[in-house]
């Protein structure tokens, strides 16, 4: 049996991040991960970070890396047809975004704790929690082990079993599952622009993005029956640069791809994000569509809360923060959440839309085009909403 303060499920960003965060003002952590840290670093995910998570690296001294690779991106672009509207984030707001990928902040993360003497326990799935109503959590993991803490955050994502601890009378779940997938390449080439580019195509969605100046992270929309069997890499790259338009297809740099994969797309909320002594943060509460590059941020400023919450506690044993925590995160959520149900409807062909619906999508990027007040709104969203 091992005691702590606080015990973390999932040893993703948003754990660490959490872990991270409570080792700094001396409280006690402890890490449960199902699988292995290989495997965690397999996943690739996001690449563009709001200022909030930059600035949450930073506070808990795991930025050395992201200041030397981080790319930063003053704004991004948008396409319709043979029209490339540029959205100036930084000019509109003051800010702008960092192109780093989720892979690197987990293995800088994972670093970070291994030498700071966190204590992680790796490949050891959690098969019980108790205790969330009473006076102490007790988790069981692995082959029977047991931690023994005050508290109980779930970083364990969709289908980890912290959600499923919270009893289902007062959960309340909202969830849509979108008609389509993303199709994804990464490539060790050149991006084709500095800058995301958004790419709305008859056929189809498209998204430019990168990992690093000499890496590149493409996407197209595909049917949810497709297979990655049916998109060698020829086909990819010849209805990518056909999506991505004119104005950008002769800056693609095609090369053999080093990951592919197709990922649904859903937007998916649970209330309430904390029940008793459990609190939930990052996929294990909320999951968004990538078009709008928030899940990664939304965790983070998940952790940001929670971190502030739980220091307030045990440093001057005030329950304020922790007692509000749900409904200041999902505040947040469910705005991000709006962006990214936004750009997705924006941005995509759905199978049951028509041509009314194609021409008011034309119409919305004609209006974002010519709109100083509609850009403006785009790059708050874009650069992340204020904590």
């Amino acid at each position: 049996m091992v005691e702590t303060s606080v015990a973390i499920i999932g040893a993703g960003p948003a754990g660490l991040m959490l872990a991270l965060s409570l080792h700094a003002e001396g409280i006690d952590t402890v890490v449960v991960e199902r699988q292995s840290p290989a495997h965690v670093l397999s996943r690739i995910r996001a690449g563009i970070l709001e200022r909030t998570t930059t600035d949450l690296l930073h506070r808990i001294g795991v930025a050395d890396r992201l200041d030397i690779e981080g790319v930063p991106h003053q704004g991004f672009n948008m396409i319709d047809g043979d029209r490339l509207v540029h959205i100036d984030c930084l000019g509109l707001t003051g800010k702008s975004v960092t192109a780093y990928g989720q892979t690197e902040i987990t293995h800088d993360l994972i670093v970070a704790a291994e030498a700071r003497g966190i204590e992680i326990f790796w490949e050891s799935p959690v098969t019980r929690i108790e205790g969330i109503d009473g006076d102490g959590v007790t988790i069981t993991h692995g082959d029977g082990a047991t931690i023994e803490a005050d508290f109980v955050v779930g970083c364990d994502g969709f289908h980890g079993p912290s959600r499923q601890a919270i009893p289902a009378a007062v959960q309340r779940s909202y969830e849509r599952a979108y008609p389509f997938g993303w199709l994804g390449v990464l490539a060790d080439v050149p991006p084709c622009r500095h800058e995301v580019i958004y790419a709305s195509h008859d056929r189809g969605f498209a998204l430019a993005s990168m990992r690093s100046p000499t890496r590149s992270r493409y996407y197209v929309q595909v049917g949810l029956d497709e297979r990655i069997e049916d998109w060698p890499d020829e086909r990819f790259w010849e209805e990518l640069t056909l999506r991505l338009g004119p104005q950008v297809e002769r800056d693609v740099i095609a090369g053999p791809s080093i990951e592919k994969s197709i990922a649904p797309l859903r937007n998916f909320v649970s209330e309430p994000m904390q029940h008793g002594r459990l609190f939930l943060a990052g996929d294990a509460a909320h999951i968004v569509p990538p078009t709008g590059a928030k899940g990664l941020n939304l965790a983070s400023s998940d952790i940001a809360y929670l971190a502030e919450a739980l220091i307030a506690r045990y440093r001057r044993d005030d329950e304020t923060g922790l007692a509000g925590y749900g409904e200041r995160a999902l505040a947040r959520v469910w705005k991000s959440s709006r962006f990214s149900w936004y750009l997705t409807k924006l941005m995509h062909r759905f199978p049951d839309d028509g041509d009314l619906e194609r021409q008011m999508q034309r119409a919305e990027l004609d209006y974002i085009a010519n709109s100083t007040a509609m850009q403006t709104a785009l790059a708050e969203n874009y650069v992340g909403l204020p904590l």
